[in-house]
């Protein structure tokens, strides 16, 4: 637990895990582990037989520009940034596995090697997980999982799912500019807040009706800001949102058409929009050996018992690029404390169950071995 709750006191934003990656770093070497720094932050580690075959374990490491507000003794020592998300379980239970997988090496029980993916700027789009490819990180592997924390399953259960797991999600940014006025003239204006009204309202809408229902398309807006007097029209606005979706064929169209709809909204008023569209991540798609190897490896270390159903979301997941390249599997680790509350991911309460670090570190230890093994 002291790892977890020194990585939850010194949280670090995407790009700037450099005391996350050397606290990992240390821990690893000291158990033997060799490990090797990626060129902006976050780190490989391999365990096991170098000629081998090998499979790999991924954990995230960057907190969010959250205020913590759980109150434990080790809340966040960093103004607004907290780990609500749970990546300081995550890099916790894989150091936990790669420690594990070490005593497995050395009593010649490990066939063939791991490589662990302490992963940074999982946080931002389009996520720190194609910087980790780039450097090399697949290479030769033929396999991959990972856990993310889950605050509606209670600790000591994963929930698993073949297929799509998360939803693909993107981030927009539309800055409208025109000419402003008072309020009193707003026909000698383009009106341009009436127009970012329009924007936030039927952009959502439209969407809704130019692509199939099935996508399971969502727009929802974070930022709308414009103006700073009550009786001034503004001369310049912007909004920010994303736009998540189940289904990865309507992703691929998804930016042509969100450009398309938001000036057809926004001609009536005269006004000038700047649009900026980041192609986030893909869906996280579950292949099913390895769905198969996750679930059989939860049962060793949980029981039968410990395997929960789960549903796809909306919630975006750069893991879906490791899964791009070679198959692999998530599960989505239990924290919440039996007969807790539920908490939510990305909010500054969230508290996690601890007991979730040793099962996570016990499952993805597990998992590697399981692919390791070959099979009756």
């Amino acid at each position: 637990m002291d790892l977890r709750r020194d990585l939850h006191a010194h949280p670090e934003l995407a790009w700037s895990e450099e005391r996350t990656t050397a606290v990992v770093a240390e821990r690893l070497d000291a158990s033997g582990v060799q490990v090797r720094l990626l060129p902006k932050s976050g780190l490989l580690a391999e365990v096991g037989d170098p000629e081998g075959p090998l499979v790999a374990l991924r954990a995230d490491l960057d907190a969010l520009p959250v205020e913590d507000r759980t109150g434990e003794p080790w809340s966040s020592r960093v103004d607004g940034v907290v780990h609500a998300c749970g990546h300081d379980v995550h890099t916790s239970a894989l150091v936990g596995a790669g420690v594990a997988l070490a005593e497995a090496h050395e009593a010649g029980a490990l066939a063939g090697r791991v490589r662990l993916l302490f992963q940074p700027a999982e946080e931002i789009m389009p996520g720190g997980a194609l910087e980790v490819i780039s450097s090399g990180a697949l290479d030769g592997v033929s396999r991959v999982f990972g856990l993310h924390c889950d605050p509606t399953i209670d600790v000591g259960q994963v929930g698993l799912r073949v297929g799509p797991l998360t939803g693909a999600a993107d981030a927009l940014t539309v800055r409208v500019s025109g000419r402003g006025g008072h309020t009193s003239r707003p026909h000698l204006t383009e009106d341009l807040t009436y127009a970012i009204g329009k924007l936030v309202t039927e952009l959502p809408g439209a969407l809704s009706r130019r692509l199939d229902p099935r996508a399971g398309a969502s727009l929802v807006w974070g930022i709308v800001r414009a103006g700073s007097a009550k009786n001034v029209i503004p001369a310049s606005g912007v909004v920010e949102g994303t736009l998540r979706m189940l289904d990865a064929v309507a992703w691929a169209d998804a930016e042509d058409l969100v450009r398309e709809l938001a000036a057809q909204v926004l001609a009536p008023y005269g006004v000038q929009a700047d649009i900026t569209y980041v192609r986030g991540v893909p869906p996280v798609v579950n292949e099913a050996l390895s769905t198969e190897l996750l679930q059989r490896s939860v049962g060793e270390v949980l029981g039968a018992g410990g395997v929960a159903t789960t549903t796809q979301s909306l919630g975006g997941e750069d893991f879906a690029w490791y899964l791009e390249n070679i198959p692999g599997a998530m599960g989505r680790l239990g924290t919440r404390a039996p007969g807790g509350p539920t908490y939510d991911l990305h909010q500054g309460d969230l508290i996690i169950d601890e007991r979730a670090v040793g099962i996570g570190a016990k499952v993805l230890a597990a998992s590697a071995l399981s692919s390791l093994t070959p099979r009756p």
